[in-house]
């Protein structure tokens, strides 16, 4: 009998950190929590550019996000570290999701998620170019 091993690839994360600072505090010293979301879109952004497309497909569409959340877990304070990781899941043809893991000192901190629309310059929601979404998968992680 003949047995085939079954290999499971872990998805790539993608990694972006920030330093905490004092304007992104509230007047009682913890994370104002409006800057979770701030971050969030620098890393999509970052991820977006680096990863993806460096012309963020300026030319054959926009992205939308058509929902945001932010679940948190642990106050943060200035001068902490966040490091954000970055994973995809339910990619679809028009649309897909970004999870964001935001962590400091190794513990998880909060927990973020987008659902990005993608459509042409007429705001009309289309498909994905074959080959974003093929990249946008080397992120994907079971939820």
């Amino acid at each position: 009998m003949h047995v085939q091993a079954v290999v499971n690839f872990a998805p790539a994360t993608f990694n972006h950190s920030h330093t905490i600072t004092l304007k992104d505090s509230n007047a009682y010293g913890n994370t104002y929590f409006a800057r979770y979301f701030e971050w969030q879109g620098v890393c999509r952004e970052r991820w977006f550019h680096d990863c993806i497309a460096a012309d963020m497909l300026q030319a054959e569409g926009v992205f939308i996000t058509k929902h945001a959340e932010q679940d948190f877990v642990q106050e943060t304070f200035p001068f902490q570290t966040i490091e954000c990781e970055l994973n995809t899941y339910d990619v679809r043809k028009c649309s897909f999701w970004l999870e964001f893991r935001f962590m400091s000192e190794g513990r998880l901190v909060s927990v973020g998620r987008q659902q990005i629309v993608f459509a042409d310059h007429s705001r009309r929601i289309c498909a994905l170019p074959a080959r974003v979404i093929g990249k946008i998968k080397r992120y994907a992680k079971d939820l």
